[in-house]
Order: C-alpha cells, then structure tokens, then sequence
C-alpha cells in the first residue's frame, strides 16, 4: 500500500485569474460589484448612482461577466444582474495561495531564528 494520495485543489488557470483581476482593475466595475453586493438589481438601478449610460453599464457588465463576477438575466424588458460566486473564487484562491507561501516563508524564517547558535569551537562568545 503506497502513500495517500494528495487531494487536487482546482487551480484556476492564468487567463481566469486575469480576467477577474482586469474586471475588478477598474473602479466603476468595483463600485457595481459592491452594489451587487447587496442583492440583485436591474442594469438600470446600477446605472443611475454611477451617473453613467445605460450603453456604458452594459459594457462593464459584459467585462465582469466575462470574468465570472456577475451573472445576469433578462426577464421581459428588465435585465436582472447578481454577482456570481465563480469570479469571487477565483480571486479568493489566488489571493491564498500567496498567502500560504508568504506564511510558509515567515514560518522557516521564526525557525531558524529560534536555533540556538553555538560560537565556533575553543572561542568565547
């Protein structure tokens, strides 16, 4: 019987992580994905507080769809936008991945801080 088997993690790839990165790069796609925050809304609802054109929002909502960050459905005449968890994830992940080797990195460095040094042999300290 040999050693367990590692568990894979699902590992976005680059494109994923730069699509998502490019989306939220930009503050007026920032301030939708805050206001999507708070529940769903309409393209208009989005686009009144930003003081920008109804063409202009659905633009930006096409890059954050793109980039996995908001879903939206059209239901009659009204276009209904939600964040989609997918996007959240991605950066969720690449952000802990740094994370974890910046810890694993702090964590070697406190060890060998801690070692005891010992001055070379028939030398006084």
């Amino acid at each position: 019987m040999g050693l367990p088997r590692p568990i894979l993690k699902s590992v976005p790839n680059q494109s994923d992580i730069d699509r998502v990165f490019h989306a939220l790069g930009d503050p007026t796609r920032r301030a939708i994905v805050e206001k999507l925050g708070h529940g769903p809304c309409s393209v208009s609802a989005l686009a009144q507080p930003l003081g920008i054109s109804l063409a202009a929002v659905v633009q930006h909502l096409q890059v954050l769809e793109e980039s996995g960050l908001v879903a939206t459905e059209k239901v009659g005449r009204v276009r209904s936008c939600r964040l989609d968890a997918k996007g959240l994830q991605v950066a969720g992940q690449w952000i802990a991945d740094r994370r974890s080797l910046i810890e694993r990195k702090f964590d070697r460095l406190e060890a060998l801080l801690a070692e005891p040094t010992t001055p070379p042999s028939g030398k006084k300290p």
